[in-house]
């Protein structure tokens, strides 16, 4: 890779962890973390402080039958205490809700501590236990039998408490990242807006729903794997620095030993590994992002069928889809395959690296146990030290490919993140219409108002464009003319475009799309969408059967795919109703009633002449709507150039 490929991938691991502290930037959370590290700092100065009081009953009571019972006093006592602070954190944390993750990454590390010192007196009965094997001591062989019982029960429960508190802690993350997502792409107009900003507003279901798992998962296993890895280095580094000492050399008569030989030996291991991991694995980390884009493209290509498989049945078109899905798993599983052959490559070193890592530590001991130095028991104390650090110093090796996965969803979640929060930057150098927002006030166009549309800029012929409350106005245009683009421009949804345009506040109008939006839930939530005011049953019955409904009324509180189950017709209707139970002062409507007969028309133009009186009506239509219902009509026109989108989210990000 280039000098330029290394600090292009540099640049992205350090955006990706700013940005995800900028994720868990809330207040609780900051506060949490302050605690998680002072928690981390007193967990050090304990572990520092108990392994070298434990050193010193090593020392005093190593080999008589007396200091089993006492290690084991003390090993209980000081597990019970730790399970009950544990437990004490655990319901605090139940009752102070807010503080959750903080509580259980507290736990998380007192587990982790705890299991260290497991490790520390485990390693500890290695020298004991083969020490009474070399001797063929019976009774002491049963007796070691016994200890090792109680140590391996201790950290039995260690080890199912500490998965616990792992699993719940992943979930607890994935809750604040995916609700962190989910606010961002849910402000004013930023869902409608992200598509055009180009392929990074693509998929964004996978993007908050599997990414942001994923990404949730993997941060949680490497915070605690990195806690744990560091807490058993510093536990074991000092233990294994004191062994070396009995690891002698003998050169022409002369004996000496190396300070801290078997720490070095285990640094100089794992950097091998590591710098060897990092260059065979490098290319992980593109494809599993270009991988992640693969199956978002291949998920939507089969969601979209789905919806549409009325239409593909009666047009016949299910040979079409199926080449065209064809081609889309195609792209995947050439990519499986790419990513399949890097991670076999990769494998020849981590196998390599993890196979020698079982005689690597006998061979750097040998000559301290041939020298008659060390007795099997300390061989095998030594060995267990030595693995213990070097799996510490080898966690880079060992999860380089999640790391590589990781790298590649942080980059889907935090760049799609990253672009919701600057999108009011998107394609500002097309122009933004200057919106006045008056409360009570009129729509009125300046003289140089236009929207930028793909096609052109789209424009009312007439020059005096001015609608005063309760006033009804069509402005008519062709087929393709931009109605739909200028009405998005009234409605604030689409900004580019150039001039000044005065318009009413934003929740005294109720816009009205040409295909009304059917949201999940029971009958009388679609009727009643946007849920900003409570109805009773009478007034939402008297709607209904104010647009011939009133057959559905018996079926408000039934769950259904509305979208489905209800007609263009039904749909258009109940946008009306909705008008009239909110009551809205100002309606605008994109040809809205497209789908309706004449006689449902009249219906709603009379109930905005008697329910609706007062209320302003705007139409973006066809000519032929033209009638007594309208006191004024405009044109719209469309002049060249247009506007190019979607828009390169790569320029306006760094703006």
């Amino acid at each position: 890779m280039t000098q330029d490929g290394n600090k292009t991938e540099l640049s992205s691991a350090v955006s990706a962890i700013r940005t995800l502290i900028d994720i868990l930037r809330r207040s609780e959370v900051k506060e949490g973390l302050r605690t998680v590290f002072f928690a981390v700092v007193i967990v050090f100065l304990l572990n520092i402080s108990i392994q070298f009081l434990f050193s010193g009953w090593i020392e005093s009571f190593q080999t008589s039958f007396a200091d089993s019972k006492i290690r084991i006093f003390f090993q209980k006592s000081g597990f019970f205490i730790t399970i009950f602070s544990i437990l004490l954190v655990l319901i605090v944390g139940q009752i102070v809700g807010r503080y959750k993750v903080v509580l259980l990454a507290a736990a998380m590390v007192a587990f982790i501590f705890l299991n260290v010192i497991g490790q520390l007196w485990l390693n500890d009965w290695h020298k004991t236990f083969f020490d009474a094997l070399e001797q063929r001591d019976l009774p002491e062989f049963i007796n070691q039998l016994f200890v090792f019982l109680s140590i391996v029960s201790v950290l039995l429960v260690l080890g199912v408490g500490q998965t616990w508190v792992h699993a719940v802690l992943k979930i607890r993350m994935r809750e604040i990242i995916t609700t962190d997502v989910v606010a961002e792409w849910l402000k004013p107009k930023r869902a409608y807006r992200m598509p055009l900003a180009g392929e990074i507003g693509s998929n964004p279901d996978q993007r908050i729903h599997d990414d942001a798992r994923s990404l949730s998962d993997i941060t949680t296993d490497f915070c605690v794997g990195l806690v744990h890895a560091s807490l058993t280095l510093v536990s074991f580094v000092g233990v294994l620095w004191v062994l070396s000492e009995r690891v002698v050399f003998s050169v022409n008569g002369s004996t000496f030993n190396v300070p801290g030989y078997m720490v070095w030996c285990a640094i100089a291991y794992a950097v091998i590994g590591s710098w060897l991991t990092w260059r065979v694995g490098r290319p992980l980390v593109p494809l599993n992002a270009e991988m992640r884009a693969r199956e978002a493209d291949f998920r939507f290509t089969l969601l979209r069928v789905n919806e549409s498989s009325e239409a593909i049945a009666l047009y016949g078109g299910e040979n079409d889809e199926r080449k065209y899905v064809k081609g889309k798993l195609g792209n995947v599983i050439s990519m499986m395959m790419n990513l399949t052959n890097a991670h076999v490559r990769l494998m020849w070193v981590t196998a390599s690296y993890g196979w020698m890592a079982i005689v690597v530590p006998f061979i750097v001991t040998a000559p301290g146990y041939f020298a008659g130095t060390l007795s099997f028991g300390d061989l095998m104390k030594v060995v267990g030290a030595f693995t213990q650090v070097q799996s510490s110093l080898r966690w880079y090796v060992d999860n380089y490919p999640n790391i590589a996965a990781w790298q590649a969803m942080s980059w889907r979640v935090i760049t799609y993140r990253n672009v919701l929060g600057k999108l009011d930057k998107l394609g500002v150098d097309a122009g933004i219409i200057e919106v006045d927002e008056k409360t009570g006030g009129k729509i009125i166009a300046g003289k140089d108002f236009s929207v930028a549309a793909p096609h052109g800029q789209i424009s009312v012929k007439e020059q005096d464009f001015k609608v005063s409350p309760g006033e009804h106005v069509l402005v008519a245009g062709l087929t393709g003319s931009g109605k739909s683009t200028f009405f998005r421009a009234l409605a604030r949804l689409w900004p580019w475009g150039a001039g000044r345009v005065e318009l009413p506040s934003r929740s005294d109008m109720m816009f009205l799309p040409h295909a009304p939006y059917i949201p999940l839930g029971t009958y009388r939530e679609v009727l009643t969408y946007p849920h900003t005011t409570e109805f009773s049953d009478e007034a939402v019955t008297a709607a209904l059967e104010r647009l011939d409904l009133g057959h559905r009324a018996d079926v408000l509180d039934r769950v259904a795919r509305w979208d489905k189950e209800l007609s263009l017709d039904e749909q258009q209707r109940i946008a009306y109703v909705r008008v009239l139970l909110h009551k809205p002062e100002w309606v605008l409507e994109d040809d809205s009633m497209s789908a309706l007969e004449e006689d449902v028309r009249a219906v709603i133009q009379s109930i905005f002449e008697e329910e609706l009186v007062g209320t302003a009506v705007v139409t973006l239509g066809r000519d032929e709507f033209q009638d007594h219902f309208y006191q004024r009509v405009y044109h719209l026109q469309s002049q060249p150039p247009g506007l190019q989108v979607p828009f390169q989210w790569q320029d306006f990000s760094k703006k």
